[in-house]
């Protein structure tokens, strides 16, 4: 297929009759079926992992009093926890974290109805948390493990030590990490006796699993369009910091 055109955006890229976009369409949708099959086994797999049983008794600030790990569950027998970067002393949330948490009120009640409860954990202050999460208009549970090794236990948070070292324990592995806050997932089963099982975490690129825009981006011709910049997220911003931009004009205006 040959470039028809020398609009500008389109220079370098084939146009084609609708037959022939037909036809590269239906041979690109053969591999993202093949993509789709891939990810249901993943997840099978996934499900079949062994758990471990949480021994430690972890106790969190929460806008309700201390509460325990069995207790953030609220009658649910799964819990997906986002370790979302706000350490003590820091005056805002990571962005990247931010962008993951944009997803999760909308995405919370649908949670609910499939039994798995939703938390965001971080380790600064209670009251620093809740004046962050007003600022961000977000409504999602969000507790402080300020007061125990629930971030250092599940390898999102790192000791002055470990941190000094240049390397760390992250995404199941040594390796340097550029600061003392990783971002990751988990996830814990509640059985019938109130025991709690820890079934499986993610790490790194994984979390994107939580970034619902982006597979959205992923299907517009510019794509996440990162390449050159200083690093892969640096273009996120806090919801509430991005530059407006002007509206798109007609290129010879509007006619009186």
């Amino acid at each position: 297929m040959n470039a028809t055109t020398t609009e500008a955006g389109t220079a370098h890229h084939a146009v084609v009759s609708r037959t022939q976009w037909t036809e590269a369409r239906r041979a690109l949708l053969e591999r993202e079926k093949e993509l789709t099959r891939l990810g249901d086994q993943i997840a099978r797999e996934r499900r079949a992992l062994p758990w471990v049983r949480v021994e430690k008794d972890y106790v969190f600030d929460t806008p309700d009093g201390p509460r325990a790990l069995a207790d953030l569950f609220e009658g649910r027998s799964q819990l997906l926890v986002q370790h979302f970067m706000f350490a003590p002393g820091w005056e805002q949330g990571c962005p990247s974290c931010s962008y993951m948490a944009d997803h999760n009120d909308g995405a919370a009640p649908h949670l609910a109805a499939r039994d798995v409860t939703l938390l965001v954990v971080s380790r600064n202050a209670l009251p620093e948390i809740e004046r962050f999460r007003e600022r961000m208009g977000w409504r999602f549970k969000w507790v402080s493990s300020a007061r125990n090794d629930f971030n250092h236990d599940f390898h999102v948070s790192f000791t002055p030590e470990e941190f000094a070292s240049g390397s760390v324990y992250y995404n199941f592995a040594m390796q340097p990490f550029p600061q003392a806050e990783a971002p990751g997932i988990s996830v814990f089963h509640k059985g019938e006796s109130g025991q709690v099982f820890h079934t499986y975490s993610r790490y790194g690129r994984g979390v994107e699993v939580m970034m619902g825009a982006y597979p959205l981006i992923d299907l517009v011709p510019k794509g996440r369009d990162e390449e050159g910049l200083e690093h892969t997220m640096a273009w996120v911003r806090h919801h509430d910091r991005y530059e407006e931009r002007p509206a798109a004009h007609a290129c010879c205006g509007s006619r009186g």
